[in-house]
């Protein structure tokens, strides 16, 4: 089944097109990886998923609906479904790890003994079981990306969206985020990765979407970063 469909899709920034007529299609369980320069619209994509942007042209469906219709007031609802970890993780410095994560769960007024519950839940399924009450400085590059994990997974999305999660660590670490994500993709989640690192691409032989200048060049099961 179809989850994800870009539609002929163009984004411009100051006469620049970051996408140009892009036709990309995700089914439902999906490990994709997106790979392509700098500026090629990776993030882009990422940016009109959420509806964080729009597109100048073009559709955008999620679950066969159009995303581009969805009144302001029932984004949330959409961004509950599809969690998102970024590369510099977005961590609150005054918070702990089990407070950061339950963040997530308290914007929807979750109730105490759901946080109490979920927390717990997905902070032992990225290994940091025993790190909830330490504080981000307490923690290595590649634990804060895990912790960006698991809060992305609080709600149960059905689709988990890494952009550049190991752009920031070492080479384990990002070895072991990647090995997390293909866990939580066994578990059924849809996981679309945007990266640079060529090593990992290579080593995961998953579908790999390329994108140079705004254009989908190249799409292919089992692939390699340059393909």
């Amino acid at each position: 089944m179809i989850q994800i469909e870009f539609k002929n899709v163009t984004k411009e920034y100051d006469g620049r097109k970051a996408l140009d007529k892009a036709d990309v299609c995700v089914n439902n369980g999906e490990f994709v990886f997106l790979v392509g320069p700098s500026g090629a619209g990776k993030s882009t994509i990422v940016k009109l998923l959420i509806r964080e942007e729009l597109p100048d042209s073009g559709k955008i469906l999620f679950n066969e609906e159009n995303i581009l219709e969805i009144e302001p007031e029932d984004l949330h609802q959409l961004r509950r479904k599809i969690g998102v970890v970024f590369q510099d993780y977005k961590l609150l410095d005054s918070k702990t790890v089990f407070e950061n994560v339950a963040i997530a769960l308290e914007v929807v007024k979750s109730s105490k003994q759901e946080i109490k519950e979920i927390v717990p839940n997905v902070l032992n399924m990225v290994g940091l079981s025993k790190e909830g009450k330490k504080y981000p400085y307490q923690l290595s590059g590649g634990e804060k990306q895990r912790v960006s994990i698991a809060r992305a997974l609080a709600h149960e999305p059905d689709v988990l969206i890494a952009d550049e999660p190991t752009g920031m660590i070492d080479p384990k670490s990002s070895n072991e985020v990647v090995k997390i994500l293909q866990k939580i993709n066994s578990l059924g989640t849809t996981v679309i990765m945007a990266t640079h690192d060529e090593t990992i691409v290579n080593k995961a032989k998953k579908r790999v979407i390329r994108i140079e200048n705004g254009k989908i060049t190249s799409d292919k099961k089992g692939g390699k970063y340059a393909d």
